[in-house]
């Protein structure tokens, strides 16, 4: 359960963010073990992410969408409003629920500039997704 991100993911990801950036890695490391857990399905699963509703917090919003395929433009994707990061995947009746660790977050909120977060995010990236995210599901 270690998300590993392939190259060609995180490079397609970039180019659809517009840089390297750790939300949207994080976005990616949980959309890859949505996709292990429920199965990949572009129409059938669903993702809501709830966080702040600006910058950076909503990046994770595009590495969820380039791993997943959910989207806006599908409307299998929603964006809530809540004070942390999570998001709830469901794929007919399973669903699979991440919260980022609130010491995660508390280093995110640390990143002061876009250098330290291609920096932040390419650590992250060897990272399991069980140290940065609580799973249920």
């Amino acid at each position: 359960m270690s998300q590993f991100i392939p190259k060609g993911l995180m490079d397609m990801a970039v180019r659809f963010h517009g840089h390297l950036g750790a939300f949207m890695v994080l976005g990616l490391k949980a959309g890859l073990l949505a996709d292990e857990v429920l199965g990949r399905d572009n129409f059938g699963t669903k993702a809501i992410v709830e966080t702040k509703p600006f910058l950076p917090f909503t990046c994770f919003v595009d590495g969820v969408q380039v791993a997943t395929g959910c989207t806006m433009g599908k409307g299998n994707i929603e964006l809530k409003k809540g004070d942390n990061l999570s998001v709830i995947f469901t794929r007919g009746c399973k669903s699979l629920k991440l919260s980022l660790k609130s010491e995660v977050l508390e280093d995110l909120r640390k990143v002061s500039s876009m250098a330290e977060s291609e920096k932040v995010a390419i650590a992250l990236v060897n990272r399991p997704t069980r140290e940065l995210f609580d799973i249920e599901g």
